[in-house]
């Protein structure tokens, strides 16, 4: 689960929760960054549950150099839980030395996985950094910045874009203050990452 130095022709990405998170909504503004601020071929396929909000929740965002033949992600090289449901339900599709990236206060991943795992995975608090902003509902925003900085999927700059021109006007600045937010802490945790790697080679 480590972050390629080029990007690969074709990333299969999966974010998952629970209705009233904004899961369509964040793979929604990735397939727009990936289309619009980086021109790459996106699809986008969402799923509900029987319920609207509560209930089971799934974008399948394909983002490609070339045309995509088809639109269903079926083993994710990146998968993003912001429930436990979610989390129980799609894990076992996650491709071999994928990416898992989980909100850490509402998913627990030792259901599955060993405590000492050889494959960490990526966690971030981003509910409750949302509730710091006061705005809960920008969690999936916070998780998109948080995304967007530990994978090569879209760039930062076409992120922003993308969130700027999809959450309702006049709650743009706060968007991209979670987005940052989320991005900022990715950043930090990719950089102790590497510092844990380059401590571990020379020892």
């Amino acid at each position: 689960m480590t972050k390629k130095n080029h990007p690969p022709q074709r990333q299969e990405i999966l974010f998952t929760g629970f209705g009233g998170q904004g899961i369509v909504l964040a793979g929604r503004i990735l397939g727009e960054a990936a289309v619009i601020g980086d021109h790459k071929e996106s699809t986008l396929v969402q799923a509900y549950g029987p319920e609207a909000r509560g209930g089971a929740c799934s974008a399948q965002v394909i983002i490609a150099n070339g045309v995509i033949h088809y639109p269903y992600v079926r083993h994710p090289d990146v998968l993003v839980c912001m429930s436990q449901g979610g989390f129980d339900k799609f894990f076992g599709d996650l491709k071999e030395n994928g990416t898992l990236m989980i909100d850490q206060d509402l998913v627990n991943p030792h259901t599955v996985l060993p405590k000492e795992s050889d494959n960490p995975y990526f966690a971030i608090p981003a509910t409750r950094m949302a509730e710091e902003l006061g705005r809960k509902m920008m969690a999936n925003i916070i998780m998109l910045g948080f995304f967007t900085a530990a994978t090569s999927a879209i760039s930062v700059n076409a992120a922003r874009n993308a969130v700027t021109g999809s959450v309702p006007k006049g709650t743009e600045k706060m968007n991209i203050k979670a987005f940052s937010k989320g991005y900022d802490y990715g950043l930090a945790v990719l950089k102790g990452r590497k510092k844990k790697a380059s401590g571990n080679r020379g020892a």
